[in-house]
């Protein structure tokens, strides 16, 4: 006899067994799977957050060659992309694509004179956004 519609064997379902079975494979999977994939991207994110304030680093400099001085905290790290008036060396813009967002969305924190040994700050609080932390809750600095 000659099945019309369906080819023999492929009209048959999952029993609801053999779904359940493989919906724990799946979820066992991804048990392991996951906290791998989470940890290596807040792994990421530190690392793309040092290479910012490296950058930001390097156009500060710039700018004090320019200039003659760094930005003051009030001029914060809006002077490295819009020149302030009455600053005829300023040759910027020094950054290409404006001043950048840590990596968890909150603004880069710039102070000078700096407390660290340096002629200024410039930091992330990290994951948390707050000063202290460990791991990547810990404050990321130029220092």
């Amino acid at each position: 006899m000659e099945r019309r519609g369906s080819i023999a064997g492929l009209g048959r379902g999952f029993t609801l067994l053999e779904l359940l079975v493989v919906m724990v494979i799946i979820g066992l999977l991804a048990g392991f799977v996951a906290p791998r994939y989470f940890a290596q991207v807040g792994r990421s994110q530190v690392k793309v957050a040092k290479a910012q304030i490296d950058a930001l680093d390097k156009a500060l400099d710039q700018f004090r060659l320019d200039i003659g001085r760094y930005p003051t905290t009030e001029e914060g790290l809006a002077a490295l992309v819009t020149q302030l008036s009455g600053e005829g060396n300023w040759a910027g813009p020094y950054l290409k694509k404006g001043v950048p967002m840590d990596p968890w969305g909150r603004p880069y924190v710039y102070q000078t004179p700096g407390t660290h040994g340096g002629d200024f700050d410039l930091l992330s609080y990290g994951k948390d956004g707050r000063p202290g932390g460990t791991g990547e809750d810990s404050d990321l600095g130029n220092w």
